[in-house]
């Protein structure tokens, strides 16, 4: 059994808020060099190369690389075998998020409610994902989303004759309707199966895998190539502005589900796709 105290889980969640923030993941960073060397448009190389600058300059003068800052989507992936001490869970993630967007001077954006509209001023509360694992470490994934990318997002509800060319339908229909709005180059984050909410949280979750990385199972990874290069075709290009990299990758997630449904998620997120993960 470990322990850990949960002032140790508010730092880390603290940092991470600022690091994801600022500095984008090795995988995106390469995938977005990459794009400007095989994008064909020059409109395009000229908006990658913009994008570029722009990540520079937050880098080196640790600003946001967006001004949107994002609300804070939080996985944890916690051993069974983890006791906590010194304070309420909860309490102490929504706590790293406090000190994150307070230290890290970044915009905060979580309104109290949907509908009154009055701003909390420290962008908690934090959505949480938990997840019970083997083992006795916890892996900590903070993934802010901005919300130009999060209002393209869908939920299809298939029924299963649709089968594998009405999934692959449904997400490029997303793309599309999408367009300019997600900010592309864009992640497509996909989840199919499980119920309602069960692949809405899958694909939120797949834009967190490296962008180079694909599915293990094969018929997946297909239909991962396959979407990027049709998604690629589309001509949305960078920025919405015409071009070939309309995507960087296309992530999907499965799950079983029930003999009457076939439900799809498309969570989009945007050229920067911030997320930043470790393991305590």
């Amino acid at each position: 059994m470990k322990t850990i105290h949960v002032a140790e889980l508010t730092q880390n969640i603290r940092e991470m808020c600022i690091e994801a923030n600022h500095c984008l993941t090795s995988d995106m960073d390469c995938a977005l060099k990459n794009a400007v060397n095989t994008e064909r448009s020059q409109l395009g190389k000229q908006i990658l190369n913009q994008l570029q600058d722009n990540l520079r300059i937050a880098g080196d003068d640790r600003i946001p690389i967006c001004q949107d800052t994002g609300m804070a989507v939080i996985f944890l992936e916690i051993g069974q075998d983890v006791h906590f001490e010194g304070g309420n869970l909860e309490e102490a993630v929504n706590e790293g998020v406090r000190q994150g967007y307070a230290d890290g001077f970044l915009r905060k954006s979580v309104v109290k409610d949907p509908l009154i509209r009055e701003n909390t001023r420290d962008n908690t509360p934090a959505v949480i994902h938990y997840e019970m694992t083997s083992g006795e470490s916890v892996k900590i994934t903070v993934a802010p989303k901005g919300f130009g990318s999060e209002n393209m997002s869908r939920v299809f509800m298939l029924k299963p004759a649709d089968g594998m060319e009405g999934v692959k339908n449904a997400i490029l229909t997303a793309v599309k309707d999408a367009g300019p709005n997600a900010c592309p180059p864009m992640v497509v984050g996909v989840g199919i199966g499980g119920t309602f909410e069960k692949c809405a949280i899958m694909a939120k979750k797949a834009l967190t895998r490296p962008v180079d990385e694909h599915s293990a199972i094969p018929y997946v990874r297909e239909m991962e190539e396959e979407l990027l290069d049709r998604i690629n075709r589309t001509g949305i290009g960078p920025g919405g502005l015409g071009g070939t990299t309309t995507a960087l990758a296309v992530n999907i997630n499965t799950y079983p589900t029930h003999i009457a449904g076939l439900p799809v998620a498309v969570n989009i997120c945007c050229h920067v796709n911030r997320h930043a993960v470790r393991i305590i």
